[in-house]
């Protein structure tokens, strides 16, 4: 979330399926080495972890009403270029209604067809727009991912609030008819009297409670099975994580399946990999994004051999280089995707990098590798400042040797192989080289500065 954002609009205001667990879709090998989980493909889609999940919206996408549309025009090229899965924005209507991005929600049953909260659409646009997204995703085999925000609430009316002894706004009285909110379902109430998970001075969901449980995922019409069931969601990208315990999630992917990552922005691969145990879900590997930071904008690749989530368990890894609330790694970009497209893990890309900011060529080019080479364990070859060679061992496929070189000149190493007495060749087109390994493994591959290469089988 862009949290001083949406805290800033909200004071303002205030003021005044039944698909089994489709996690990762990857099996855990021996040394990380992981495979796409194709038993877990449901109605044609593509199972989700054997591409690339595409963040399929940006903070301040155009208000209008228009994303779901412009979503629905880009699905068949993405399923083309090798993208699985998208995940959308939180998708009913917040109390900034026509310009929220979704993260301060309101009515979990609105998904553009009621007039409340200044607006009959939501900055995306109508409930059929969006079912209409959904069907043409499915339609090119994508899965759809839903961005799902339990911490907290927003929009509520001014209430007496007998366990603060004052008011608060907590009474949420939604136009859906569905899941009504009081002062009970919140923190402080006869549950607690205080939650740590507080954010931004919202009104604190209490997961606790059965009747908000209920609500959220137990009922026939809860909002998990109706997200599900109703709009047609494959899976669920859980906001905010660090403010409710993992047992929500776990409770809410064993009720309703669904690929399940959440969003715990901590750079402790400890704590990422403790969180996916008990949650039984994956996460966001924010400890590589902030290795990779240091790495590329650091110019001290060294940092790629510290620990990450991928490293500690690759089959709950959701690698990333920039997401909608974060975009910090700017310098040589690519060479970050060169990083995450060719390790384990399931990598997601950004929808600006991907349409608008950098090369769309490469971007496919490195998906293609993903898809195609990049399989099995990994072994860090070499590494220093400028340079960085890792192996992928190959699972049903060849593998594949990555040379990122951070530097301004052509770099070159002696790396040893998978492959005995064999051609390959760099699938990127960056070198034109077809060395053939000696007997005993070893060759002599390049890289262009500030620049990578991707090594296999000719």
């Amino acid at each position: 979330m862009k949290y001083l954002k949406l805290i800033g609009i909200t004071c303002l205001m205030l003021c005044l399926f039944n698909c089994s667990q489709d996690e990762i879709a990857t099996e855990e090998q021996s040394n990380h080495s992981t495979k796409p989980n194709t038993s877990n493909a449901k109605n044609g889609l593509k199972p989700i972890g054997s591409g690339v999940m595409m963040q399929a919206f940006y903070w301040d996408v155009p208000a209008g009403g228009t994303w779901w549309n412009t979503v629905s025009s880009k699905v068949a090229d993405w399923s083309n270029a090798g993208i699985d899965a998208i995940w959308v924005p939180p998708a009913s209507k917040a109390q900034n209604g026509p310009f929220s991005m979704g993260y301060d929600p309101f009515d979990y049953y609105d998904f553009g067809e009621y007039n409340q909260m200044g607006s009959i659409e939501t900055r995306f646009g109508s409930r059929t727009e969006l079912i209409n997204m959904v069907n043409a995703a499915h339609q090119n085999g994508l899965s759809v991912i839903a961005d799902i925000v339990l911490n907290h609430n927003s929009g509520g009316d001014s209430e007496a609030n007998p366990y603060t002894g004052g008011n608060t706004w907590t009474d949420f009285n939604p136009m859906s008819g569905n899941f009504y909110r009081s002062a009970t379902d919140f923190h402080a109430n006869n549950v607690h009297s205080n939650d740590t998970g507080a954010f931004g001075g919202f009104p604190d969901l209490c997961h606790h409670q059965n009747y908000v449980q209920d609500w959220l995922w137990k009922n026939s019409n809860s909002v998990a099975k109706y997200y599900r069931d109703v709009i047609g969601f494959d899976g669920w990208r859980f906001d905010y994580v660090k403010g409710f315990e993992p047992w929500v999630v776990k409770d809410w992917k064993n009720e309703v399946g669904g690929f399940s990552v959440g969003e715990l922005w901590d750079s402790n691969v400890s704590l990422l990999d403790s969180w996916t145990s008990s949650a039984e879900a994956s996460a966001f590997d924010f400890a590589c994004y902030y290795k990779m930071k240091d790495a590329f904008m650091g110019n001290n690749l060294n940092a790629l051999n510290d620990n990450m989530l991928w490293k500690q368990n690759a089959s709950r890894a959701v690698t990333f280089v920039t997401n909608h609330d974060t975009d910090e790694i700017i310098n040589n970009k690519i060479l970050a995707y060169a990083y995450i497209l060719t390790h384990e893990g399931y990598p997601t890309i950004f929808y600006k990098d991907y349409e608008e900011w950098l090369n769309k060529e490469r971007m496919n080019n490195l998906i293609w590798i993903h898809n195609n080479l990049a399989g099995g364990s990994t072994n860090i070859l070499h590494v220093d400042n400028d340079e960085y060679i890792a192996r992928r061992n190959g699972y049903n496929n060849s593998g594949l040797v990555v040379y990122i070189n951070n530097s301004n000149s052509w770099q070159e190493r002696w790396i040893e192989t998978n492959w005995s007495s064999t051609v390959i060749k760099d699938y990127t087109g960056h070198s034109n080289w077809e060395p053939t390994t000696q007997s005993g493994k070893w060759v002599k591959i390049q890289a262009p500065p500030n620049s990578y290469s991707v090594w296999s089988v000719k």
